[in-house]
């Protein structure tokens, strides 16, 4: 039994900067793998131009073929909407008992979680690796013995300017895995 890191997202769509991050959290940390987490919708993302759920949990597989250390998981999708990480939280550790799950957390997410649902309870019984985001000053952590700072390399690159690409009809080339840049060319994605 290893522990599974957990790396929650829309992947709207995923991207290099995810996979590198994911990879490197499965390489250079005391997890066995990462587990990506594809959220059908976020309650901070409510009306923003998200592709169908199946969708990008497809061009996530896709990104990560190959890779035995990263996985796709559509856990939330079957979850009551909008999802919380507790719930979900809870329901993989319903579906997968032996695993311990980590969360991966953006340090921009840091000064909002007393806020989020059951937060104490996330604090008390999960490990949180916070890894640093471009622009923000790196989290003093001291007082939560479970949350650990990993220095993951900083990249910026976001899904919003991928997607801004593709409708200006600009390359996405090396922004995302050539299969899913296929895949988002040949379906006509945010044309």
């Amino acid at each position: 039994m290893g522990k599974v890191g957990l790396l929650f997202g829309s992947f709207n769509p995923i991207h290099t900067g995810h996979l590198i991050l994911a990879n490197f959290m499965a390489t250079h940390t005391d997890l066995s793998e990462v587990w990506l987490v594809v959220s059908p919708q976020s309650p901070d993302k409510v009306g923003q131009e998200l592709l169908p759920e199946q969708q990008r949990l497809h061009l996530a597989q896709l990104a990560i073929a190959g890779n035995d250390r990263l996985r796709a998981l559509d856990v939330e999708f079957s979850l009551p909407r909008p999802s919380y990480t507790i719930d979900t939280l809870e329901e993989l550790r319903r579906r997968y008992p032996a695993q311990q799950f980590v969360l991966l957390m953006g340090e921009d997410n840091m000064p909002g979680l007393p806020r989020w649902k059951e937060a104490a309870r996330i604090l008390a019984e999960y490990e949180i690796y916070v890894y640093p985001r471009p622009g923000v000053r790196t989290a003093d952590a001291s007082a939560l013995p479970r949350v650990r700072i990993v220095p993951a390399p900083l990249l910026d690159i976001s899904a919003t300017f991928i997607r801004a690409c593709v409708r200006n009809g600009q390359s996405i080339r090396y922004l995302v895995p050539e299969a899913v840049e296929k895949q988002i060319l040949a379906a006509g994605y945010w044309r």
